[in-house]
């Protein structure tokens, strides 16, 4: 299978004067897993259930994002459609049951307290700060809804690094569904190409590219890339990676 980068015009970028790099006019970010560590919640989860504490927060993780295509796979038309914040509690509790564990109200209470609250990754505020010193427009594309993208910002202490917070929840549909991509366009006045996505899910990534963005996956846990011959338009270690795509910034 050839796993070569993507040759679309959105996989290569915008370019100028026979193919010089010109650097994205926006930069919007996936904000769990990418922005906010979904596993700190392990940590906590630990304390609760001593043993099964990193298998539980695996396992809530992996049947949120499958819960996010059921309902969006399941009615196009949104019917089916259910806030981030009530597919995060019924895969919580998806994930206890799998596991054997006795979830009480206090214990499901105090996980989704602390999934509201998440850590963001060490490098978010060095690499926001960056973009907004350098005029970049910023912001978060996200499936979570207002409500909880609201708190998750605001504990994080970025919420002056970001231009705008994009919830899915307008068009009733979850990445990777177009309708959910159509939103970062829509909302900049851009076309998607001149648009860099930042994801930290491979999915997520396969799936920005597909529409049209220009991409940067931020693989920190050294996964293989998707199987679908597509790849982003860029692979990275780190969320610093997204300063690569502006050469004002790696020049400082």
């Amino acid at each position: 299978m050839d796993n070569s980068p993507d040759k679309s015009p959105a996989a290569r970028g915008r370019t100028v004067n026979g193919g010089v790099p010109v650097a994205p006019a926006a930069v919007l970010f996936d904000a769990y897993g990418t922005l906010f560590d979904v596993y700190s919640v392990g940590l906590l989860a630990e304390q609760l259930f001593a043993g099964r504490g990193e298998a539980l927060a695996l396992l809530w993780r992996d049947k949120q994002i499958e819960y996010t295509r059921l309902v969006t796979m399941s009615a196009p038309d949104g019917s089916r459609y259910r806030p981030f914040w009530d597919i995060t509690r019924a895969a919580l509790r998806f994930a206890a049951s799998r596991l054997g564990l006795t979830l009480g109200s206090d214990a499901e209470d105090r996980l989704m307290n602390q999934y509201r609250a998440l850590s963001a990754f060490p490098d978010v505020r060095e690499v926001l700060g960056q973009l907004k010193a350098l005029g970049v427009t910023t912001g978060i594309l996200s499936n979570g809804d207002p409500a909880m993208l609201g708190v998750a910002v605001r504990s994080a202490g970025i919420e002056a690094l970001l231009d705008h917070v994009i919830s899915v929840e307008p068009v009733r549909a979850f990445k990777t569904d177009p309708r959910a991509y159509g939103l970062g366009p829509a909302t900049l006045g851009l076309a998607a190409r001149q648009i860099l996505f930042v994801s930290s899910n491979g999915w997520d990534a396969i799936g920005a590219t597909w529409y049209g963005y220009t991409t940067l996956w931020v693989n920190r846990a050294g996964l293989p890339l998707e199987q679908l011959d597509t790849a982003p338009t860029r692979t990275g270690a780190s969320l610093r990676d997204v300063l690569g795509f502006f050469p004002a910034a790696v020049a400082t």
